[in-house]
């Protein structure tokens, strides 16, 4: 027997059982080659290589001088990983069809290494001219030369990573974000049955974000055995050594999720291309790799080589000077004539290495196979599959029956959104659903199950299991739809949580919607799903009361809320949403609401419009009865707001001719005013707004847009302050958004 809190129990039982003290990861392979005498590799010519390092730097430090700004230190300790990455014969690459799809992804987890970027494109594309070659810009997407000049300007190289160039496919820059991104080009390919690798350029320091931790986690879960990331290890992030937050050995943070880990000089390159060839081989386990590369922060960057410092600071013009001169540049060193010392450094390109880089470029380029055999590929995969994607699939004109949902008779919003989804499911092949450990809730189970969820023995699903890990779910599943498979077919996402959970993917989302401004030819459509809108988890309390959720994506230009009144609505402004391809915020209520009725005398002596109204973004649901007494217009959204107004509206009507206006998109309805003024005013003219009271259960902010700023104070009914927990209907007695509280706010406004 024996007693642990005693040491000479412990010692005795760690003599007598010691496997007891022992703990062994399991699931990744760790291999260091790290100083290890390698066999050549056939083509892999590493003193060009090395040399082409140094010209490389030099356009890299050339372009920060210029503009004094960007990042020299992450950039510089990646030369050799890219170098090796594509001239290593592991890469699917055409430069002059840089988007081909059939085509090895790249993805720049360390967005911040423009620099590096734009240094290894001029590098390309000077040599395919010396060579002979005219680049068509409208292939590329820029124009050549790349005017490193430029960097950083607004006519010129962009400032962090954008997925519109070559050897780049995403739009990066925030820390971490790239693995989430990673994940979902791997999976867009091996859903689809296809064989294409994702490369990623990660800093050492991104592990530390969250979002890292969440991708690293499903990247394994998932299958993701197709994922290569290169992780520089230089030691530092901007503050400082990372050690400072990272206490625990470095490589746990690899092999603890059970990946494989290859471990690496950085500046080697021949032991950079022998881990990225085994890699790309797998090591028979199913498992992503990181290969670790031992580099020096801001390598040959003179006197900020290896600090922190280097991160994101230039050097001084004359200490510039001297680093190039270092390097074998002989530039001018006149400051303000970039273009000068990018000359310099790429009349440093001898014949042989032009040869040597096109002779590597057209290895990259025998590695892509036609988009014919990919698409054959795809369809064998999918078999029995509709292939079709979310832009073929239009509105039946009469819509199936299991999206129908009976009026007058109570819906919960989300059953809706439950049976779209599972009905997309059946139209398209390229139709991904998932949650954050809360399918049941927000009901994308039905989906996700008609396929199954993805992981290594079910490749071929269409449900994501993220778990409880909101920004990777939202940086994946928009990813997701980004990118263009064989045949022209793009993804289309949904991925779900509770609105008040929304603001955790904020950041993601964003990331998402500047994709597709700056990349429109790879404009992905996702939704969002919102779900529990509004004060109707009141048992929950605070924590979970979606009140005040839309605020931030109403202000994200390139995404638009919807909150529909009822299910019909629900099921009208998908396929609205599905056709316009504009991203959304889908908002869907938890308790049953009723159904609304439509047509002639179904509240009154008034026609309600058919549910395909609430597209405009708002509609008039009652007018006015011009009976001769006070006008008053009530711009109502949220379904719960609109059923509790509807009891009270006979009393309403005792001393006021009451219309109403059911708003169900205010950003919507703002652009119908700008495409059509004559039916926007008919809904909501300017004298309605005169004497408008706004009624939304959450932040009022929402329908300012129906607002006059000298009314805001008396004429909105929000809530503006987080609620205690209770029944639902007691929680809104508390929020005076009863019927009985919206009475007396109503009354108290107009008089």
């Amino acid at each position: 027997m024996y007693n642990i809190l005693e040491q000479k129990d412990l010692d005795a039982l760690k003599r007598a059982e010691p496997q007891r003290f022992e703990f062994k990861s399991e699931g990744g392979v760790y291999l260091n080659i790290k100083g290890l005498e390698l066999a050549p590799i056939e083509g892999l010519d590493v003193e060009k290589i090395n040399r082409l390092a140094k010209i490389i730097r030099g356009l890299a430090f050339a372009a920060i001088d210029g503009i004094k700004s960007g990042h020299p230190g992450g950039s510089s300790s990646k030369v050799e990983q890219l170098l090796a990455m594509i001239f290593s014969g592991v890469m699917a690459f055409d430069p002059m069809a840089p988007k081909n799809p059939g085509r090895d992804r790249v993805v720049w987890s360390a967005g911040h290494c423009t620099p590096l970027h734009h240094a290894i494109l001029a590098l390309i594309y000077d040599v395919i001219e010396k060579g002979g070659t005219k680049a068509d810009k409208e292939i590329l997407g820029f124009d050549l030369p790349v005017c490193l000049e430029k960097f950083r300007r607004c006519d010129g190289p962009s400032g962090h990573v954008e997925s519109k160039y070559p050897l780049a496919d995403a739009s990066t820059g925030s820390s971490g974000h790239g693995l989430s991104c990673a994940l979902a080009l791997a999976m867009l390919q091996k859903t689809n049955g296809l064989d294409g690798k994702v490369f990623v350029l990660s800093g050492d320091a991104e592990t530390e974000e969250g979002i890292s931790y969440e991708a690293r986690n499903t990247i394994v879960s998932m299958g993701g055995d197709n994922i290569i990331v290169s992780v520089d290890w230089n030691g530092f992030g901007i503050d400082g050594p990372i050690t400072d937050v990272i206490s625990t050995p470095y490589l746990n943070h690899w092999l603890g999720f059970g990946w494989n880990v290859i471990e690496v000089d950085g500046h080697n390159v021949l032991e950079l291309a022998q881990a990225y060839k085994k890699a790309c081989a797998g090591f028979g386990n199913g498992r992503p790799t990181a290969v670790v590369c031992h580099t020096i922060k801001g390598k040959d960057y003179g006197k900020l080589e290896g600090t922190a410092d280097s991160h994101g600071t230039p050097a001084p013009h004359p200490e510039y000077v001297e680093i190039m001169k270092k390097l074998g540049f002989d530039i001018p060193g006149v400051e303000g004539q970039t273009a000068d010392d990018v000359k310099v450094v790429l009349s440093k390109l001898t014949r042989d290495d032009v040869f040597y880089v096109l002779e590597r470029m057209e290895v990259s380029k025998k590695m892509l196979k036609p988009e014919s055999e990919l698409a054959e590929k795809m369809k064998a995969a999918l078999a029995g599959r509709p292939m079709a994607d979310y832009r073929s699939i239009k509105r039946p004109a009469v819509l199936p029956p299991e999206l129908v949902f009976k009026e007058g008779e109570p819906a919960a919003v989300r059953k809706a959104t439950e049976a779209f989804f599972k009905w997309m499911m059946g139209q398209s092949a390229f139709f991904y659903a998932g949650s954050d450990d809360l399918a049941k809730s927000t009901l994308t189970a039905a989906a996700e199950n008609i396929y199954g969820i993805v992981n290594a023995k079910n490749p071929l699903g269409r449900g994501f299991r993220f778990g409880i890990a909101e920004p990777n779910m939202a940086m994946m599943s928009a990813t997701i739809t980004q990118d263009i498979l064989p045949g022209g077919f793009k993804a289309m996402s949904i991925f779900s949580t509770y609105g008040v959970f929304t603001s955790m993917m904020g950041n993601a989302v964003r990331m998402a919607i500047i994709n597709n401004m700056v990349n429109p030819a790879m404009n992905g459509f996702f939704i969002m799903l919102a779900a529990h809108d509004g004060p109707e988890t009141g048992e929950d309390g605070p924590t979970h009361q979606g009140l005040f959720w839309m605020a931030l994506f109403d202000a994200y230009p390139g995404i638009k809320v919807y909150k529909p009144m009822d299910a019909n609505e629900a099921v009208e402004m998908l396929f609205y949403a599905m056709a316009k391809q504009e991203p959304v915020a889908f908002s869907v209520m938890r308790p049953l609401t009723p159904v609304l009725k439509r047509g002639d005398g179904a509240y009154g002596d008034f026609t309600v419009p058919a549910a395909r109204e609430a597209v405009n973004g708002a509609y008039v649901f009652k007018p006015f009865a011009n009976n001769g007494k006070r006008k008053i217009c009530l711009a109502i959204c949220g379904g719960q707001s609109l059923a509790n107004t509807l009891e009270i509206l006979p009393e309403l009507e005792k001393d006021s001719d009451v219309k109403i206006v059911a708003v169900t998109s205010p950003e919507l309805f703002v652009e119908l005013r700008r495409n059509n003024p004559a039916k926007a005013e008919e809904i909501f003219s300017d004298e309605d707004r005169k004497i408008v009271i706004t009624i939304h259960n959450g932040w009022s902010g929402f329908l300012d847009p129906f607002m006059l700023p000298a009314d805001y104070e008396k004429r909105t009914l929000e809530i503006d302050k987080f609620l205690k927990s209770g029944p639902v209907a007691d929680v809104y007695k508390l929020a005076q958004f009863d019927p009985q509280g919206i009475l007396e706010q109503i009354k108290k406004a107009i008089n």
